[in-house]
């Protein structure tokens, strides 16, 4: 391994090329064998052959996958009794084809939902027996498609406000509370052995927290399977209080489930606000997005070294972590550059623009040799 020396800071030279997938230090699934699984989320276009690079990178690091879009409902369901099967089934084969944990995701989810699905045909909330069947024969017959192929679902997906009280969607103004229990029953039917997970954004604050361990005790009391707490991980330069993070942390682990980080990444920009509620967006401003042409060093390296305390954290609590996925490969291609504002350009991944190894990873592989 070499070396070169920025300052005082030593980082080892890890230049990947895309056309051999070769390396000069560990891959983060080696790396990290004995810790947790290592997964991205991919668009289509990377299943689909569009971006080899980001191919190239999610083929040598990781050992894990999940589709960023294509498994959710508005695009599997788009109209009633229609599916489309085309992206969903490239991207669990393009898993198959290189021996990763596939993850499919989401299963229930208010945001990306078909417009069609909690409606009548005069625009009315369907009554609760049509709901519960739409949802049981559109988590059937997804989950069903894909059993034995799939290792775990997301099968709920932001359910809870950051306060702790329920999040008002069609599934709860319709259902109630029931619509949880309702679709993890619904999806271990269609496929006894998958892992089954809930998954939210903001877990650190202790609202949250504190509902969600209630709530995985009660689907616990029921005899309802539940393997996972997704913690998202949508996080910024200052928040969240890693202290805080790691009460969540142990207090899903507290439950007997596996806590998984879900959708990784860091935004190195202003702070608009900490939700990762897509519906949310401001008008964009020029001082929110100060970095067009590149982060400053100071910013760079405050950046990496927030990211290694992060990646000690899950070391640390890697007896009952069990994956860790970043949403997504490259700086370019995350959506946070255009969330909450759109047009901005940010830095939130563990690789470049040009599909190069940021320090803090680089630092973190060179420790094996």
């Amino acid at each position: 391994m070499r070396t070169i020396l920025l300052g005082t800071a030593i980082v080892a030279m890890s230049q990947i090329s895309c056309g051999t997938g070769k390396t000069e230090v560990a891959t983060m699934k080696e790396h990290f064998k004995d810790d947790f699984l290592v997964g991205a989320a991919i668009p289509a276009g990377v299943v689909n052959g569009i971006d080899e690079k980001a191919d190239s990178i999610v083929s040598l690091h990781y050992n894990s996958i999940v589709a960023e879009n294509c498994m959710k409902n508005e695009e599997l369901q788009p109209e009633e009794g229609v599916f489309f099967w085309d992206d969903a089934d490239r991207f669990v084969k393009y898993g198959e084809d290189r021996g990763m944990k596939i993850i499919g995701h989401t299963l229930v989810w208010h945001s990306q939902l078909a417009q069609w699905f909690p409606f009548d045909s005069v625009g009315r909330y369907v009554s609760a027996d049509v709901l519960k069947e739409r949802m049981r024969s559109y988590i059937h017959t997804v989950v069903g498609r894909y059993k034995g192929r799939v290792m775990g679902w997301d099968v709920v997906n932001e359910a809870i406000e950051d306060d702790g009280s329920y999040r008002k969607t069609p599934f709860y103004d319709i259902l109630g509370e029931e619509f949880i229990p309702l679709a993890f029953e619904y999806a271990h039917e269609a496929d006894p052995d998958a892992e089954l997970y809930i998954n939210d954004f903001s877990m650190f604050l202790p609202g949250k927290r504190d509902a969600y361990v209630k709530l995985v005790g009660n689907l616990k009391e029921r005899g309802i399977r539940i393997d996972g707490i997704g913690m998202q991980s949508h996080i910024g330069m200052d928040y969240p209080d890693l202290g805080e993070y790691e009460k969540s942390i142990e207090a899903f682990g507290s439950t007997g489930c596996h806590v998984m980080i879900t959708e990784l990444d860091m935004s190195a920009l202003p702070t608009v606000h900490f939700g990762a509620d897509i519906s949310d967006n401001v008008d964009f401003r020029k001082d929110m997005d100060p970095y067009t042409d590149g982060l400053p060093q100071e910013v760079s390296d405050r950046w990496n070294s927030r990211m290694d305390s992060v990646i000690a954290l899950y070391k640390k609590h890697s007896d009952v972590i069990s994956r860790v996925t970043w949403w997504g490969t490259h700086d370019s291609m995350s959506w946070k550059n255009d969330f909450p504002m759109h047009g901005r350009t940010d830095y939130p991944l563990p690789f470049d623009r040009n599909y190069k190894l940021k320090p803090f990873m680089v630092k973190e592989l060179a420790s094996d040799k």
